[in-house]
């Protein structure tokens, strides 16, 4: 009996008809996420999933496709070499042509490189023909024609304090690495950009996050005291909730929530990674969450990290590599506004739980529309419930734009100086502030944000034009009033 081709591969020729095939199914799921602009997970947390086997040469192969995806589209355009049969399988196409042309020799085993390898010549043929037309010389200069340069970005690493201690850490990794500690946050280390970790065993037992500094800057923000009962909102993947865990020493509760299904098993997996013992996953929306619920009487402190653009974590997650930043249509003003709507609303729903002292509100996006915007618009809301903006990180030179008075207790962080685009604010309720705070950072409430609540009073109104049942609840709950009194006053 003879044995099929799949059985003869050896070595080499084995490993990359597989990584072929394991990157055409993760490339499938990017492409489609790309097209609807709501990508399930970065290319990074896609091709370092479990039940990719070959991660390395699968992770290389998908970003130089990726990369080179522009050239192979055109060519097998004008090449005409598809039928409907291999349309079907265009993602194993793109990326066994990105070998033939750019890549490694093809073995002529398997049914698509049978093919494709029967029309190399056309296939090169055409290449040439695409250079000429664009008068470049390179492939390096066509690539150029479609994308700008790569990016390169520190690799940031946050111990897991939960199972392991800061130095500890640090002595492990330098026996291999250059590691330097963060200078702000105290469990945060630095290596050198494009250093692989995810095969490192503090990787894979969970001592230490693959997490960046801007991410790891949320939970310290918020700064919640051990024993406390903390709320975060929109959990998923998890680093941040785990993050709370570490900070809280297992003590106290932790309610993570997350909307939606197919996020769950990921939320679920990184709280069991971290070792975490005091978190309860709740698969609800947060907006139906009632607060008066004496469920949640005892929510302290609520991390909210709503769905936002991602534009902060480009470089991250290798977003420019995708098709449609290639294209130009990174900026779609109509998703960006119903973003920030969603974000709006969710931050007003926070402020409703009568127990909560502290609120941080943070995005991954260089977006203003998200950022300050969305806490220009609460603010006054906030300072009706006794909420006012603190300044987390005093030390932190980069802040909010300079588009409200109080701005200034706002952080930023840049994409170009720091790796990643981040946004946080923080609300502490007044009666917290006047108690004293323990977490150490300074918190101060600026005059401007009185200002400007005290302006909203002499006014006397706040714009409100809605039939939507939750909106109509929620506004007369900001507004101080009961059902009763609304009715009686709309009656008078």
């Amino acid at each position: 009996m003879k044995k099929s081709g799949e059985e003869k591969l050896k070595g080499a020729e084995r490993s990359s008809y597989f990584a072929r095939r394991e990157a055409a199914k993760v490339l499938r799921v990017v492409l489609e996420g790309d097209a609807k602009r709501r990508a399930l997970a970065s290319i990074k947390s896609l091709v370092y999933q479990p039940s990719i086997r070959n991660k390395k040469a699968t992770f290389a192969l998908l970003c130089q496709t990726l990369k080179h995806l522009p050239i192979i589209k055109d060519v097998l355009e004008t090449a005409s070499i598809l039928n409907t049969k291999w349309k079907r399988q265009r993602e194993l196409i793109y990326i066994i042509v990105y070998d033939i042309l750019f890549g490694q020799a093809v073995p002529l085993v398997g049914d698509a490189e049978k093919f494709l390898m029967r029309h190399q010549d056309a296939l090169r043929s055409t290449l040439k023909q695409l250079l000429l037309q664009r008068n470049v010389k390179t492939v390096k200069q066509l690539i150029a024609l479609h994308r700008g340069p790569d990016v390169s970005v520190p690799r940031y690493v946050r111990v897991n304090t939960l199972k392991l201690d800061v130095d500890s850490a640090l002595l492990e990794l330098q026996k291999k690495y250059s590691v330097r500690k963060d200078s702000l946050l105290p469990d945060l280390l630095m290596l050198p950009p494009g250093t692989d970790l995810h095969d490192h065993p503090l990787v894979k037992n969970g001592s230490i996050f693959m997490q960046g500094k801007a991410s790891s800057m949320a939970a310290p923000a918020l700064s919640p005291e051990p024993g406390w009962e903390v709320l975060d909102a929109c959990a998923a993947p998890g680093n941040k909730t785990v993050h709370l865990a570490a900070l809280m020493k297992r003590k106290g509760k932790i309610i993570a929530c997350e909307l939606q299904k197919e996020r769950i098993k990921r939320l679920k997996d990184t709280i069991k990674l971290s070792g975490a013992s005091n978190i309860q996953v709740l698969n609800e929306d947060f907006l139906s969450i009632n607060p008066k619920d004496p469920a949640y009487s005892k929510v302290k402190a609520i991390l909210l990290d709503p769905s936002c653009s991602g534009s902060g974590t480009a470089a991250s997650r290798l977003d420019h590599l995708l098709p449609s930043k290639a294209e130009g249509q990174d900026t779609d003003m109509e998703r960006l506004n119903k973003l920030a709507t969603f974000q709006r609303k969710a931050l007003q729903h926070s402020l409703l739980f009568p127990a909560v002292e502290r609120i941080v509100y943070s995005t991954c996006s260089i977006n203003q529309i998200e950022n300050e915007d969305v806490i220009k618009s609460v603010v006054p809301i906030a300072e009706s419930y006794g909420f006012q903006l603190a300044k987390p990180f005093p030390e932190w030179e980069c802040r909010g734009l300079p588009v409200f008075e109080g701005s200034e207790c706002l952080v930023r962080t840049d994409s170009a100086k720091h790796g990643e685009g981040f946004f946080i604010a923080l609300f502490v309720r007044k009666v917290a502030y006047l108690s004293g705070c323990s977490n150490g950072n300074e918190i101060r409430a600026p005059h401007s944000s009185r200002r400007i609540i005290n302006a909203q009073r002499k006014k006397k109104t706040v714009p409100f034009i809605s039939t939507n049942p939750f909106r109509m609840w929620l506004y007369d709950q900001l507004r101080g009033r009961s059902g009763r009194n609304w009715k009686n006053k709309r009656g008078s």
